[in-house]
């Protein structure tokens, strides 16, 4: 199979490129290469003969469709977004932009083709969302495919705007899509802006670690290389018109996952233990959601997936990848806004 991976030089996108290259697939890797974007992060294929690269913005129409007509693709795995809550907060227009302006412009690039192929039974649209969009549960609960919407931050509510449009044009034009609502992701190659490689490097660097509030937000966190198996499975075997949400169920506080790095710091980098002496409480952001968690009922009884590892297993993996791996995280620790407070409205 051939497929047109967006976002591929981000987090989850090089996860699911490296998959797919492993698995036999040929992956045409579709990036903008904004400030998140790494090509480091796939130049493990890079050299492989069945992958390509496109440097492409998704909100380029005439772009899009000239990479459908060069590659044409069998499936796409649109996971090209801005993504972090804290820049939507300071900058909204971004993220309207390109998660709701740029899904628009891909359906309609992967519609042509479509129907230019003769609308082939087998083409996937595969639309990769966030449980985000689902809002803010109580103590109790979780989000099922059923949930009704409710996002609170631009991002989420830009994420939510995709989320509709894609089933909308699998409605309205027929178009064979499968949708994904995933829980907090974790794991190597992420951009070191977000909670886990935040509390790493600045645990390595001995500096203070920020918490939001009281650090008692939950959130359900999944491994990014269970992320990208569930994935590709959901794109061969899913339901079309189909949604599926894919969890962790590794439910945990901001602040005892925060302790539980620390605790993998204190083990595997001991220098300046105990780390946890370095947490800070500062100030909440506006509009944070207190607690999400996944129901993976779904896509656990129809397509037989579960996670493989615990957050303790997957933590300590990540720990180790960036402490192995200086060089990767080093030079990005210079991009715009990395290391500053964002999004305090």
């Amino acid at each position: 199979m051939k497929i047109l991976v967006t976002g591929g030089a981000g987090f989850i996108g090089s996860a699911v490129v490296r998959l797919a290259i492993s698995r036999g697939h040929q992956v045409v890797n579709l990036d903008a290469l904004t400030y998140a974007a790494n090509l480091a992060n796939v130049a493990a294929v890079a050299d492989s003969p069945d992958y390509a690269f496109e440097q492409v913005d998704i909100r380029d129409r005439a772009a899009l469709d000239r990479v459908f007509a060069e590659h044409s693709p069998d499936a796409v795995m649109h996971l090209a977004a801005e993504s972090h809550v804290d820049r939507s907060i300071d900058g909204p227009a971004a993220f309207v932009e390109t998660n709701v302006i740029g899904t628009f412009n891909l359906l309609e690039a992967a519609r042509s083709h479509w129907i230019a192929k003769g609308r082939p039974e087998g083409f996937r649209f595969h639309h990769i969302s966030t449980d985000e969009v689902f809002g803010s549960l109580g103590e109790t609960g979780q989000f099922t495919e059923t949930t009704p919407y409710d996002p609170r931050s631009p991002y989420s509510a830009s994420k939510a705007g995709s989320d509709h449009l894609v089933r909308a044009w699998h409605e309205t034009y027929g178009l064979p899509v499968v949708l994904t609502n995933c829980s907090n992701n974790y794991g190597p190659y992420h951009f070191p802006e977000k909670l886990v490689p935040v509390v790493i490097l600045k645990a390595l660097a001995g500096e203070q670690i920020p918490v939001y509030g009281d650090g008692g937000n939950i959130r359900d966190w999944l491994y990014v290389e269970d992320h990208a198996d569930a994935l590709l499975l959901v794109l061969q075997q899913g339901q079309v018109g189909r949604s599926y949400n894919i969890g962790g169920e590794n439910e945990a506080t901001n602040i005892d996952l925060v302790r539980t790095i620390c605790a993998h710091m204190d083990q595997l980098s001991p220098q300046g233990a105990p780390h946890d002496r370095l947490i800070s409480f500062v100030p909440d952001r506006p509009g944070h959601d207190r607690r999400y968690a996944i129901d993976p009922t779904r896509i656990r009884d129809e397509l037989g997936w579960r996670p493989s590892l615990t957050v303790e297993e997957g933590l300590r993996r990540t720990v180790e990848w960036y402490l192995g791996n200086r060089d990767w995280w080093q030079p990005l620790l210079n991009r715009d806004g990395v290391g500053k407070r964002l999004g305090t409205g």
